[in-house]
């Protein structure tokens, strides 16, 4: 019981919460600077349901396993690549948001606005999703910073398996707008998003 409120439990707990509340309030601000507070919704969280029932099932796993395997969350090395881990795929996510400005969503836009213009400068240039292949590195850096392995497993197959229905979805649209200018920019870059085209 005391493994609960040991500074292991301290550290990586506080480590989650400080992630969590960084990433969804940096995303509304970003939405509100980009957009204006009248275009950004509480869907600018990006807090779903899904999403809360997932967060839950790693803090349950994170207190069965250090209650009864409390040995298996000191591993420095594990839970420190895990937190570099969150930092880089909030760094990724965040240039990807600053530099295509306006033409960022978190919606999937299906009708060509004038604002709306192919990003190819930046991360951009080696990425086509940098957004979604920066949410997919700090998704499962959260959960191996805790150094929980069924949720590291979850959230890498969830959130894969959501990208890989998203990213053809969103590009038929893309090349819809863009055309061969697209179709170009798709073959010298990659999606960003492991055994994704």
């Amino acid at each position: 019981m005391t493994e609960m409120f040991s500074f292991t439990a301290y550290r990586q707990l506080s480590q989650m919460l400080l992630a969590v509340i960084f990433f969804h309030g940096s995303e509304y601000i970003l939405a509100i600077s980009i957009h204006g507070k009248n275009n950004a919704t509480l869907k600018s969280l990006l807090i779903s349901s899904n999403y809360i029932v997932a967060m839950i099932c790693s803090l349950l796993e994170y207190l069965v396993e250090i209650y009864f395997f409390p040995d298996m969350k000191k591993h420095w090395v594990i839970s420190n690549t895990g937190l570099f881990m969150v930092v880089v795929g909030e760094i990724i996510r965040k240039l990807a948001i600053i530099t295509a400005g306006k033409s960022f969503s978190h919606l999937i836009k299906r009708l060509h606005e004038d604002d709306h213009v192919l990003i190819t400068h930046g991360v951009y240039k080696y990425i086509r999703h940098p957004s979604y292949c920066g949410f997919l590195i700090w998704s499962v850096g959260t959960q191996i910073m805790l150094c929980n392995p069924l949720s590291t497993l979850a959230f890498a197959a969830v959130v894969w398996r959501f990208f890989q229905l998203r990213i053809p979805y969103e590009e038929f649209f893309l090349r819809q707008f863009f055309g061969v200018e697209y179709e170009e920019y798709a073959k010298r870059t990659i999606s960003g998003v492991p055994f994704i085209k």
